[in-house]
């Protein structure tokens, strides 16, 4: 990573201050998956392929980069034991206004955790915000880690393929600077935090089988979350129709994990056991 901000007040390794500004600054993950429609089919598939693949409540669930606690709140109210842990100021502040979880300070890469001290571990964000391969192996090695033997390890990817699906649906692929972007970003999957999002890495469905691969863990499972009709409803122009937002979620669930149509997604949901 480049620009760096030390963690405050702990040995944790150095948080890129770039991340941390994007989410800071105005950026609300909280309204991204609960108002606008392409956020909460990603809300929702992603809830039901998790509820799929865990364990019965109280489990213990260590939610890794949970940001503002969308994913943990949830949880929580469905009985499990829930901790979060997150780097940004904003989100911990915003995750203990819940009450209903622990929240604490954290980084992917250095767990708190003992080890075999939790049931299921969610990297929901962590693993496209470490750029470098060895990073993300190291924050899988550390969810193996502090999973019991046979718990669930769960890792969110974006797709290599989702800059072009959400550019294209907003038409802002007719500019040919755009265009060039693109293209560079399909070769090399690195973001241009310059443009809209943050420093980021979007993966193929090979590179993730590698991460789980670096990190000693068994090959994943991978799944589409969003599934075919998600340029449509990215494009918001079917933003208030519940038809196509149903349609949208019966495309996903039919071809969630099928090889052919995993590039059709915004984001890829990765699950194996310790």
């Amino acid at each position: 990573m480049d620009a760096t901000s030390v963690s405050p007040g702990s040995d944790l390794p150095e948080f890129d201050a770039e991340i941390d500004e994007y989410y800071t600054s105005g950026y609300d993950e909280v309204d991204r998956l609960q108002i606008k429609a392409v956020g909460r089919l990603e809300l929702v598939r992603t809830q039901e392929l998790l509820l799929r693949h865990l364990p019965p409540a109280p489990a213990r669930i260590l939610d890794v980069g949970g940001g503002p606690g969308v994913y943990a709140a949830w949880l929580a109210s469905l009985g499990y034991d829930v901790t979060l842990v997150d780097p940004v100021a904003r989100h911990l502040e915003q995750a203990r206004e819940h009450g209903t979880f622990a929240v604490e300070y954290g980084d992917a890469r250095a767990l708190a955790g003992t080890d075999a001290s939790m049931d299921v571990v969610l990297l929901m964000g962590p693993l496209y915000h470490l750029l470098d391969p060895a990073e993300r192996a190291q924050a899988l090695a550390e969810a193996r880690r502090v999973v019991r033997p046979g718990g669930l390890i769960v890792g969110a990817f974006i797709s290599r393929h989702a800059p072009i699906i959400d550019v294209a649906a907003k038409l802002r692929i007719n500019d040919d600077e755009v265009f060039e972007r693109l293209h560079r970003l399909r070769r090399k999957g690195h973001n241009d935090a310059d443009h809209g999002f943050t420093a980021a890495y979007f993966h193929t469905v090979e590179e993730i089988r590698a991460d789980f691969a670096a990190a000693g863990l068994d090959d994943p499972a991978v799944y589409g979350v969003e599934g075919p009709l998600l340029s449509l409803i990215t494009s918001r122009l079917v933003e208030d129709r519940p038809d196509f937002f149903e349609a949208a979620l019966r495309a996903a669930r039919l071809v969630e994990e099928d090889p052919a149509m995993l590039a059709a997604n915004g984001h890829l949901l990765a699950v194996t056991r310790a």
